[in-house]
């Protein structure tokens, strides 16, 4: 097997000597995360990034799981208790997302934690949720080659959002990728598995460059994609470095329409937030656009607007983490009990049919089964949508091409 990069090698250094260092200092009392669901309310964790870089995509994630619970409390709360929502800002910073799970773990006593968006925070929570048996539901898509008890993973798997996309780039004819992306977990490995792909299937690697996260300058990197010459971007730059690069792009004359990219970050929110003027004919894949035509849907989005304003729009990690706070009521109700681990096990047997995104289920691996689309933006901000899979597909937490032999059992 090829060996990981040694900016990945340094990554995964950095990402494990913060998660020590914070569980070296955190970990020194109880080995298990007690139970809070008294007088007539039961309170659970919001996690997301309030400020700093990621505060663009993650405050309408919180939006969205605050919006869930307000709903299911007016319809009666959870086991005839009202749910508390504990809100923690993790600042896009992952040190800082293990200080606040641990928190609400073991000093707000919550029952779950609804919450994370890059990979390098559920990296650093995962041994805080491991260690106290607690459990994590996770709303946006990620790389992969993970597994665990304590995370609910409702985001995509690869085989789920960037293989679909690449199956449809090379279907219409663009063999020559650049890949583009943010210097941290997820793009590094999602790149990694497209390049098994894009070389399986018979494509061209025209380029790989990353830019720290949050990182503003594009120049050199323009510069390397003028000179390669691509049939299109994979872009997986995250937080508001988006805006910096597309805005770059266009002053360097490489608009979508003359180049085109295909983003894995950038949803209907990021595209309101930067102006769909800039991002106007870009590319996205997703498991779930609002221009999705269902009767959840239409009624999902119209109460996200009636409560956040009738300019706002929705977006797959919004509905994935509205999504989560439903399917965790629905398995406390199954197993009974607030207790993550039975939660856990109930959540696996649910069909839930009341979805925004159609009928959804976990699989064994604590995945979701996910319909794969990919949609143009359109001047409005929202998306066409161009292609999607015949069925929902089954979650593949290690990409058999780049990771042969490993697999996800059920636990």
């Amino acid at each position: 097997m090829k060996q990981p990069s040694t900016g990945a090698t340094f990554l995964r250094i950095k990402a494990a000597g913060i998660v020590t260092a914070v569980l070296s200092i955190a970990f020194f009392a109880v080995a298990s995360a007690p139970i809070s669901a008294q007088n007539g309310s039961v309170k659970v964790g919001v996690l997301q990034s309030l400020s700093g870089t990621m505060a663009i995509s993650e405050v309408t994630v919180k939006n969205a799981t605050m919006l869930a619970i307000d709903q299911i409390n007016a319809s009666g709360g959870v086991l005839g208790k009202k749910i508390v929502p504990v809100v923690e800002d993790g600042a896009s910073d992952p040190a800082v997302f293990a200080q606040k799970a641990q928190k609400l773990i073991q000093e707000d006593n919550v029952v779950t934690v609804f919450g994370g968006w890059t990979s390098a925070s559920r990296k650093a929570m995962l041994p805080v949720f491991e260690r106290f048996h607690s459990l994590l539901w996770y709303p946006v898509q990620f790389e992969g080659n993970e597994c665990s008890p304590d995370i609910m993973y409702s985001g995509a798997q690869p085989n789920q959002q960037i293989l679909p996309a690449l199956q449809w780039a090379m279907e219409h004819g663009k063999k020559r990728i650049f890949l583009l992306g943010s210097d941290y977990v997820f793009p590094r490995t999602a790149n990694y598995i497209l390049k098994k792909h894009i070389a399986h299937d018979g494509g061209t690697v025209a380029g790989e460059e990353y830019v720290p996260l949050g990182g503003t300058d594009f120049s050199s990197v323009i510069a390397k994609i003028k000179a390669a010459r691509p049939d299109i971007i994979f872009n997986t730059l995250n937080g508001d470095s988006n805006v910096s690069f597309f805005k770059q792009m266009a002053a360097a004359g490489m608009t979508p329409d003359k180049l085109p990219v295909m983003s894995f970050s950038i949803a209907e929110q990021e595209a309101h937030a930067m102006g769909p003027s800039l991002v106007q004919g870009s590319y996205a894949a997703w498991n779930y656009f609002q221009s999705l035509h269902n009767p959840m849907n239409r009624k999902f989005v119209a109460a996200y607007k009636a409560r956040f304003g009738r300019d706002s729009v929705v977006d797959d990690p919004m509905v994935h983490g509205y999504e989560d706070v439903y399917l965790w009521a629905a398995a406390v109700k199954k197993a009974g009990s607030f207790d993550p681990m039975k939660v856990r096990a109930a959540a696996i047997q649910l069909d839930w049919q009341n979805s925004v995104m159609g009928s959804v289920k976990f699989a064994d691996n604590q995945s979701l089964y996910q319909t794969a689309y990919v949609g143009q933006l359109q001047p409005d901000g929202q998306f066409n949508i161009l292609w999607q899979s015949k069925e929902p597909l089954r979650p593949e937490p290690y990409d058999p091409l780049a990771f042969p032999g490993r697999s996800c059992p059920a636990k």
